[in-house]
């Protein structure tokens, strides 16, 4: 009897570490105020009542940046995982001067940042069924595999194309979220195989070149520090291709193999409160919001798909969102968003950085997080 009473209190206390290791990793159940669905909704509503943004400058933006590209897509998102009939309407009504009076604001699909716009049209097609937004999403994603072409053409260009990649190829760790959200959306929009494959062989080609042995990215190969937002966009590019590349693709091991390898040494680095940092692996460095988005995205994605342990990474994808939900204003503005940055081989340029309120490069990946945590 003694010992059955010891086995008794053994399975007691496992099974109740258990269910408190769940807790801990629970991605469906949330405090109040702090759901994918109150949360998206603040953000998205945001979205919808703010001016097209030119890089924090008071003057209206002669094209329509990336920034607010990004965060239009994460509003297109959570609107359908939402089912939020008057938001997608906001959001189409939006987009409706772009054929029209505002058809100057459409970019030249000529650069990764310009060319990332097709993706709205895109998903507005797969909502709509709109003819005329496949025709525009789907122009742009084809013009950045042709032929080189317009002031932008470097030396290099022709190069990258004759490999069989874009011309539009820098080696800049922004375009692995630039080029496959494009280009993905041009897959999943025609079921042309040919835009999801071209999408893998380019981030093939940029984890070979670029991927350090830890798993992250400088921000440059001549500025050896790992800047959150620049590895951010790394992170969530590699989980928006692998959610829709097929299993039978030659290139998706290779690509998984890099996405588990970064969110293994992005765990390392995940603070006590659930947030990365403006220098991932620099403790003196600041909580920043956008870069803790896009890493909390990826590993949402990864739980959600099976791609990483439940148990571990979504523990640590509750500990980012619960953290960075908290730096949410009233009005829906995210704080703590690192300014454009270009590079510089010097750290305190780095952690100088303004830290700025309400930027597209910090919505977006909440509304992201939001639609990866209802899907």
């Amino acid at each position: 009897m003694k010992n059955i009473g010891i086995y008794v209190l053994c399975v007691v206390f496992v099974s109740g570490s258990a269910i408190a290791q769940s807790d801990k990793a629970n991605l469906t159940t949330w405090p109040k105020g702090s759901s994918p669905e109150e949360i998206g909704k603040r953000v998205a509503d945001r979205f919808i009542a703010t001016p097209h943004p030119n890089f924090g400058r008071p003057t209206p933006p002669k094209t329509i940046t990336y920034p607010e590209v990004c965060a239009w897509y994460g509003a297109l998102t959570f609107e359908k995982e939402s089912k939020n009939k008057k938001l997608k309407q906001a959001l189409i009504d939006r987009f409706e001067p772009f054929f029209s009076t505002e058809a100057s604001l459409v970019p030249i699909p000529d650069h990764v940042d310009y060319t990332v716009f097709g993706s709205i049209p895109l998903e507005l097609y797969m909502q709509t069924k709109d003819q005329k937004y496949l025709y525009m999403g789907k122009s742009i994603a084809d013009k950045q595999w042709g032929p080189p072409e317009g002031p932008r053409v470097k030396d290099e260009s022709h190069v990258f194309y004759k490999m069989g990649h874009t011309w539009q190829t820098r080696l800049w760790i922004d375009d692995m979220f630039m080029i496959t959200a494009v280009q993905a959306q041009a897959y999943r929009a025609t079921g042309d195989q040919k835009y999801i494959d071209r999408a893998a062989r380019e981030m093939v080609m940029y984890l070979d070149s670029l991927q350090r042995p830890n798993g992250l990215f400088y921000h440059a190969p001549d500025v050896p520090f790992f800047w959150g937002r620049g590895n951010g966009w790394m992170a969530a590019g590699t989980a928006e291709l692998l959610r829709s590349l097929p299993q039978n693709n030659p290139d998706r091991p290779r690509i998984m193999e890099g996405y588990k390898k970064m969110m293994a040494t992005l765990l390392q680095y995940q603070a006590a409160d659930g947030m990365w940092r403006q220098l991932i692996d620099d403790a003196e460095s600041w909580p920043e919001t956008s870069s803790t988005g896009m890493f909390t995205f990826a590993m949402i994605t990864g739980v959600k798909n099976g791609w990483l342990d439940k148990e571990v990474y979504g523990a640590a994808a509750r500990k980012g969102w619960l953290a960075l939900i908290t730096y949410i204003e009233p009005n829906g503005d995210i704080r703590e968003v690192c300014e454009g940055t270009n590079k510089k081989n010097d750290r305190q340029y780095y952690l100088d950085r303004k830290r700025l309120t309400g930027d597209m490069h910090g919505q977006a990946p909440v509304l992201w997080c939001a639609t990866a945590l209802m899907r």
